[in-house]
């Protein structure tokens, strides 16, 4: 998947809010929307290189500049949450995600119920799999964990794909590490545990749940490799 550019390459000095960031572009400061609510504090720590997307022009944004990516330990991470769905969708189309293999798109952001799910996927026989991406920025140890931050969002979902599966449909979560140097995923228990106990119960129901990496240059991003998840402390992929 092709990353809009230019890139503008600068050093974060802080961050006043959860979806604002302030940097050093070429000696001016500038104001920056972060497009990822997370905590991202291992990420963004003063003076880190950070890339902004100029926002387009006649735009009528109180910002003039977006946050996109961070360098970290000389790997480039997205920050741009909303980044996996689109790059799953391309993907699905491409046929280049193995998990995926035997389902083909139907439909994006579909309603069920008071629920709203990130994909319907039909496989070969039209039957309905239910799909939810989940953006991964925190690694630890070789270790993705998710979330970084609660997410009440994140548990009501686990919550419906698991009723969705008692009612006989099938369901999975996708975690779409937004870096290459994970090895393994875990939820992070301490951070939210109401979360990972959701995600376990809709593994046990039969909830399918993966993890992929992915690099990230300053051009593209592409589909890496999936790694293994731990659930409860056992890896079950």
């Amino acid at each position: 998947m092709k990353i809009t550019g230019p890139l503008l390459p600068g050093r974060f000095i802080d961050r006043p809010n959860r979806f604002i960031t302030r940097v050093n572009l070429d000696g001016n400061l500038v104001i920056s929307h972060l497009p990822d609510p997370g905590r991202l504090k291992e990420l963004l720590i003063p003076d880190a290189e950070v890339y902004l997307r100029p926002a387009p022009k006649n735009s009528s944004r109180k910002t003039r500049f977006t946050t996109v990516m961070v360098r970290h330990d000389g790997v480039l991470i997205s920050l741009v949450s909303a980044l996996p769905n689109r790059f799953v969708s391309l993907e699905l189309a491409a046929h280049n995600l193995p998990m995926l293999a035997e389902y083909r798109m139907d439909r994006a952001e579909v309603s069920h119920g008071h629920h709203r799910f990130d994909f319907l996927l039909r496989d070969k026989s039209d039957n309905p799999f239910f799909l939810e991406v989940k953006s991964v920025t925190f690694v630890q140890d070789s270790v993705a964990q998710f979330p970084d931050a609660v997410t009440a969002r994140g548990t009501r979902h686990a919550n419906a794909l698991v009723e969705l599966v008692k009612q006989g449909a099938a369901a999975g979560i996708l975690f779409v590490c937004q870096r290459s140097d994970a090895e393994s995923f875990r939820p992070m228990h301490e951070r939210d545990p109401k979360f990972a106990n959701a995600l376990l119960e809709a593994y046990l129901t039969g909830v399918k749940v993966w993890c992929i990496t992915t690099k990230v240059t300053l051009e593209e991003m592409t589909y890496y490799r999936e790694i293994p998840v731990a659930l409860n402390g056992k890896i079950i992929t």
